[in-house]
């Protein structure tokens, strides 16, 4: 399995661990919901997950050096929209984004 294989899996493992987690198409991305509502976004092509925080969480997160997190940059990321780089950040960090993202729906 390539590395991007991986990842998808990886993600999808943790995303789906999640009481009530479905996975759909978003586009051209994968997105991951609780009642219609996303709270993650994988998109494989760029290697880039985006899960929406708490502006607390996302701030904290993004402080993390060398962590490869950090709002997106507009108005969605004032909503909480963060940028994450699972193949950049320990498997416990992804996971702890993933919980966090989980629990603002």
């Amino acid at each position: 399995m390539n590395i991007i294989g991986g990842l998808t899996e990886k993600i999808r493992r943790l995303a789906l661990s999640f009481p009530g987690t479905t996975e759909a198409p978003h586009f051209e991305k994968t997105s991951f919901r609780v009642n219609k509502k996303i709270f993650a976004t994988w998109d494989a092509k760029n290697t880039r997950l985006t899960v929406k925080l708490s502006i607390i969480d996302q701030k904290v997160f993004s402080e993390i050096p060398d962590a490869f997190i950090s709002s997106v940059p507009n108005k969605w990321g004032a909503q909480g929209w963060t940028i994450v780089y699972p193949d950049k950040i320990r498997e416990e960090l992804l996971e702890d984004v993933l919980r966090c993202a989980f629990r603002e729906m």
